[in-house]
């Protein structure tokens, strides 16, 4: 996506936790903790929609575990924050309604063996990963710092440093890109939620000093980048009040920004079985170990399935044009170091754990955190000796 000659700019989004379709993948990966936590093995396909008052959940679980819904919702509203009736979805009193039915047998009989390593992909699709060395987390810079903007409207709410704020909010960062080479940010965007009683001029002053300026680096900013804040003048009405939210409709600042490709598959609600998860996770684990080994700048890995077949049907890694080894020879380097059955995937990156909650907001790429193992560069070594480098 990013060009090698010229001048131009490139844009990318965050959401914070309160946007409606982010408190509806919070429920549904909270769904999904619940469940993996005390089945591994369980096969879930969790949806959420929330609206005024209402969150309804809907899907395909097959498990021994036991989940109670209104619960789940219930505290996963309140950490984020929608503690009043004033805000249209409050979690003491919303309304939760669930449709759930078990695992089609028509699928589980292609992903279930007799031996586990020969588990068959859940669906056929194709799923991306990227890399690059813009940023320390090897991510784009531009979704980069919309996601710290994001992060950081929920810190400055919570921690009452900005009191007036509400939970929904959205940022938006516009990086120009000189050769390929990011150099300065041109502009950035800022839409937050917030209580009747702040003026305008107010909120305006305290968000660019309280947000922006504590997150950008100052060295990426100059006179004439430009700072948008809540341009409508007017943003009481959010949430689930203000727009119907919906699993699995943030896909792209899920994963690059939109720099690089996107197979289609959200992440949330579903458990490893699902390859749009677990080969999206996959595909950033091998892009960032080959940028972290120096072989290249940018790196994209393309892994595609068959629904019932464990091996992947095709594998691409592409270095865009910014490694001195061919990408023939990177597809090679990579299917010797890394087993992409999904049974392999998921012992690798050790998938059957609750950890799927704290990946829905901010990004499931470019966060080191511990529980995060598909942001581990511990296969470098591998890669360098499959390289003979």
């Amino acid at each position: 996506m990013i060009a090698s000659q010229g001048r131009y700019l490139f844009t990318s989004e965050s959401v914070t936790e309160g946007h409606p379709d982010k408190v509806a993948d919070q429920i549904s990966d909270a769904v999904l903790d619940t469940i993996i936590g005390q089945d591994p093995d369980a096969r879930v396909a969790c949806e959420t929609l929330v609206t005024t008052g209402l969150a309804f959940i809907a899907g395909e679980i097959t498990t021994s575990a036991y989940a109670d819904f209104p619960a789940i919702v219930r505290e996963t509203v309140k950490e984020i924050g929608y503690n009043s009736s004033t805000m249209g979805f409050d979690w003491e009193t919303c309304a939760v309604i669930s449709s759930v039915d078990k695992q089609s047998a028509d699928i589980a009989m292609g992903v279930n063996r007799k031996n586990p390593e020969e588990q068959g992909a859940g669906d056929q699709g194709m799923m991306f990963g990227f890399a690059c060395d813009e940023t320390e987390t090897l991510m784009p810079m531009p979704i980069y710092y919309a996601h710290k903007l994001s992060r950081r409207l929920a810190y400055v709410r919570k921690n009452k440093v900005l009191d007036f704020l509400r939970p929904d909010g959205k940022t938006q960062v516009a990086v120009e890109y000189v050769n390929g080479k990011p150099v300065r940010i041109d502009n950035v965007v800022v839409a937050c939620q917030h209580d009747e009683n702040i003026a305008y001029p107010d909120l305006a002053e305290a968000v660019k000093k309280e947000v922006i300026e504590s997150v950008l680096p100052k060295e990426m900013v100059d006179k004439n980048t430009q700072i948008f804040i809540n341009t409508t003048g007017r943003f009481v009405i959010g949430g689930p009040m203000g727009d119907c939210g919906l699993t699995g409709r943030k896909i792209i600042q899920d994963t690059y920004g939109g720099m690089g490709n996107h197979g289609g598959g959200a992440f949330s609600g579903k458990d490893p079985s699902k390859v749009d998860r677990s080969g999206a996770y996959m595909a950033r684990y091998i892009a960032k170990n080959v940028v972290a080994a120096g072989v290249a700048k940018r790196c994209e890995v393309q892994v595609a399935y068959c629904i019932g077949v464990a091996q992947p049907v095709s594998v691409l890694v592409t270095s865009q044009g910014t490694s001195e080894i061919g990408d023939e020879e990177l597809t090679r380097a990579v299917r010797e170091v890394f087993d992409l059955r999904p049974y392999y995937i998921i012992k690798r990156l050790d998938l059957r754990r609750p950890i799927y909650k704290n990946s829905s907001c901010y990004g499931h790429f470019g966060r080191e955190r511990p529980d995060f193992t598909w942001e581990r560069t511990d296969a470098v070594a591998d890669l360098k000796t499959a390289l003979k480098i």
